[in-house]
Formats: structure tokens, sequence, C-alpha cells
């Protein structure tokens, strides 16, 4: 029976791939579900097995299917070989190599994490130093110093934790490696675990996310199953178990402190800090504190070796990023290249500009509180120092695209309400502030003393930057003043 390969990545599911399935299914076709590969705009994507080869076939219906035989390179859906594709075969892969590959709840041999596992705590925090890994959530934080304070911070009970709570509009990279390759981030905190002397791990899940829930359960199941989690996994001596929690939709608990807060069944809120989570974090026990994609690329250091890792890049941005474009793109979609290509390369080179055809106005990066760049800041290499020095922030990775037709003072608004919206409530310049903002904001618009209103828009950011508890309130500044800095001609009315 010849194998089709069928993406269960959520841009596939929201195209009725389960129609799909079955129509293959009723031809004589064996379905292999696989993630996606990022080639969002080629979705549904079906891949033929033929002669030791894949052949792909991007926007598949029902009704293009005819029988077992018809998906040939004759097909008006042919699409060559995913490899050959530019936009993925200009990518370097080393946490998403085996999405799209394999299928969703396969692991593959064990051997490269029992190498790990055989070395010394220390030995694998220095790895994680040489390499400079760096948290992929947003800020950048050196993830060797979360380690080894938890590993240094005395405890009966230790934990891992990670932030699945992908909340950041324009942004899916966890989703998709969670879909796609659940393993890979269960193998991560496995090693994270035992680098830390953690032996309870938990992955708080967003609740928008049904699909990557049910394949993180498929996976968790099975690798208790093969002993990997759970006593003694894998006879290595070190015993460490994993649970899912999913949130409530809480935008705030991106934060880790209200994350952790929500994961001890309280309000998510923010907490102050010190102590920090390293210290005392889950129920006042040390705890590591890492989003997905920064957990998922701990394999790929150790497999390529953490010298090879740091070359990578632009040091002191070393590795690879999965940066996610998306908004008004023609090709969007999910690119895994080492930090320094610039904003350019990913819009107009990966993405082939705008859908619409328009010039291409505004670029947001960082999600809903990222800068927006102009024009002529998209030579801009992607480093977290050079998105640094012109104001902006990397973040979690996504770029949302916008056209000629944008209105950035509608934009700003739109980051005031935002926050308006999320917000925990804890803190007066974040709660009251954003209300505030909205509300001038919208005067802006309408022409009402608009000079005086400006003025009075910057004062609530230096307040909210200045005093907000957490990144909500002190990083909402961010879009409002790009927009205003960048486009003024938008707020002259």
């Amino acid at each position: 029976m010849t194998k089709a390969y069928v993406s269960q990545d959520s841009f596939a599911k929201a195209l009725d791939v389960e129609a799909l399935e079955e129509r293959l299914v009723g031809v004589g076709y064996e379905v292999v579900p696989v993630g996606g590969y990022g080639l969002a705009w080629l979705e549904p994507l079906v891949e033929i097995e033929s002669s030791n080869e894949r052949l792909a076939f991007s926007n598949v219906q029902p009704e293009d299917i005819s029988g077992s035989s018809c998906l040939d390179r004759s097909h008006a859906k042919f699409a060559g070989q995913v490899n050959a594709q530019s936009f993925y075969e200009k990518q370097q892969r080393l946490v998403f190599d085996r999405c799209g590959l394999t299928p969703t709840t396969t692991f593959g041999e064990t051997n490269a994490l029992l190498a790990v596992l055989a070395q010394s705590q220390s030995d694998i925090i220095d790895a994680i130093e040489i390499a400079n890994l760096r948290g992929r959530g947003g800020a950048g934080f050196p993830a060797h110093i979360k380690w080894r304070t938890v590993l240094e911070t005395e405890a009966d009970q230790k934990f891992v934790v990670c932030n699945a709570d992908e909340g950041d509009s324009g942004t899916f990279s966890d989703r998709m490696l969670m879909e796609g390759d659940p393993f890979r981030l269960i193998e991560g905190m496995i090693i994270s675990g035992y680098a830390t002397g953690a032996t309870r791990g938990f992955i708080y899940l967003r609740s928008e996310y049904p699909y990557a829930l049910a394949t993180l359960r498929a996976a968790i199941d099975e690798a208790y199953d093969r002993a990997m989690l759970g006593e003694n996994l894998l006879d290595t001596g070190f015993s460490f178990d994993l649970e899912i929690m999913v949130g409530a939709g809480a935008y705030i608990c991106g934060e880790e402190t209200s994350l952790l807060e929500s994961l001890e069944g309280k309000r998510g809120q923010i907490r102050i800090k010190p102590p920090v989570p390293a210290i005392a974090g889950l129920r006042q026990k040390p705890t590591l504190v890492h989003n997905v994609i920064t957990l998922g690329s701990v394999p790929g250091i150790f497999r390529i070796g953490a010298e090879n890792y740091r070359e990578l890049g632009v040091y002191p941005s070393t590795g690879t990023m999965p940066f996610q474009i998306s908004g008004n793109i023609k090709h969007g979609g999910l690119i895994e290249i080492p930090f320094g290509s610039k904003v350019r390369e990913l819009v107009e080179g990966f993405g082939q500009g705008t859908l619409s055809g328009r010039a291409v106005r505004a670029v947001q990066i960082g999600g809903p509180l990222g800068a927006y760049l102009s024009q002529n800041e998209l030579d801009t290499p992607l480093t977290y120092e050079a998105m640094e020095a012109i104001g902006a922030g990397i973040g979690h990775g996504g770029l949302v695209v916008f056209d000629d037709t944008i209105d950035l003072a509608e934009q700003a608004e739109f980051a005031f309400h935002f926050c308006a919206i999320e917000s925990c409530g804890k803190c007066t310049p974040c709660r009251i502030g954003a209300v505030r903002g909205r509300e001038t904001m919208q005067q802006i618009r309408l022409g009402h003393n608009v000079a005086e209103k400006l003025q009075l828009v910057e004062d609530l950011c230096e307040v909210m930057d200045s005093a907000s508890l957490c990144l909500l309130g002190g990083m909402t500044p961010i879009p409002v003043r790009s927009a205003m800095e960048r486009f003024p001609e938008d707020f002259s009315n």
C-alpha cells in the first residue's frame, strides 16, 4: 500500500485535512500523520512515497484525488520535493529537523539521549554555557545561569516547567513543535531535569491548542511505555515524571511568575521578584522555567556539539531561531535559520513580499507588544543586539507584515486596547494606563487637541514603562512609541 504523509499541523486542520485523509484512505493510500514543515501557504500538503523519495503535492483537496495512482508527477498539484523548495532548502534546522519527516509520535533512537545522561550535571551545564543558549521566549536570558542556579539551590524537590502558553499574535513555533515533534520537547525537558536535579516536569499549555494537547498526551504516554519517563528511566538511575496542565486563556500567564501562580491553582497574577523562580518558583521550590523552543533547542546542542552550536549565528546571539512570518505575506510560515539574517531577507526573500502585491510599509516584530519597523530598518540583522540598538526586540520570533494601507495610529490604539483586556489588574500603571492610553489615542485619531494628546500618551508610556510590575504593562509603550516615532504622519490627522 502506498504511503501518503499528511500534515497534521493546525494550518492543515483549519483547511479540513480530515476530509482529505478520508479520501486518501478511500482510494487505497496508507495515511501517515506527520507534522508540518512550516510551508503554510502550501497546506494541505501531502507527500506520496515513490521509489524511495517523497513527492509533494500542495493545496490538495479531496476532489483532487481520483485513485491510488493519480498523485504522480503529472498531477496539477505536484510541487516537487519539499527539500527542494527554496523556502525550506535555505533553512538550517536543528529544532525542527524532524518536523514533517517523521510521524508525530515517533521518537526514534534513544542513544543520543543516553549519551547526554551519561555526562555529569556540571558538564551538561558547561555545554549549555559554551553554546551560549539564550531563552527563546523573548528576553534572551542566558540559559546556563538559570540551570546552574537551580542545581546549586538546596531543596528536597525541584521542577522543570515548560511555558507553552504561546499567546503572542504572529507566533506559532511552539505549537508547531508540539504538534509535529513533541519528543523533541520531552527530550529537552529530560536533559534539563537531569542537569538541574529536577525530578518533575510540567508543560503549561495554552487552552487554544487542542491538537497540540492530543499529540503531547499521546507522546507522553508512549514515553512512559518505553521507560523514557518515570522511575529509573532507560535504566539510567534518573527518575523524571512529566504532566500537562492546560491554562484558561489568560495572556498574562505567559509571564513566568503568573504561570507558576496558575500552575498552583491560584489566579494568574504577577509575583514580585526577587526571589526568582530558579530559587523559589513552583511551590516555592527551585524551578527551571523555559519556553518550548528553548527546551527544544537543547538536544541539538549535544547533537552537533556545543562549540559548533556557538559558531552558528552572530555571537552572542548564537544557534538557530525559528522565525515565524505572517500577516500580509505571500509565503508565510516557519523559517529556522541562524541569528544574523536581515529582516528584509525573511520578508522579501523567504516571504516573497506582500500577498496584496503592494509595498511593505511596516513589520511588527516580537508579538503584539513588539516594535513596528519601517522600510529603512528592514536591513537590520536579526540578533538580540542589533534589534535592541533600534529599540526593538526579537521576542518569540514572530514577524507580522503590513502593506502601505496600514494605519499605524489604529495599531497604536490596539496596543493599549490589548493591554487593557489582558492586564491581570494587579498594578495601577498597567490596569489604568492602558485604558487611558486607548481613550487618548481615540481622541488623537479624531483630531482632538492632537499635540496635547500626543504628549499625554508619551507621559502615560513613561509611567507604564517604569512602574509596571511585569512586561505586559512595561512593553506596551514599545509598539505605541515605535508607531508614533517612525510613522508620525499617521498621527497628524
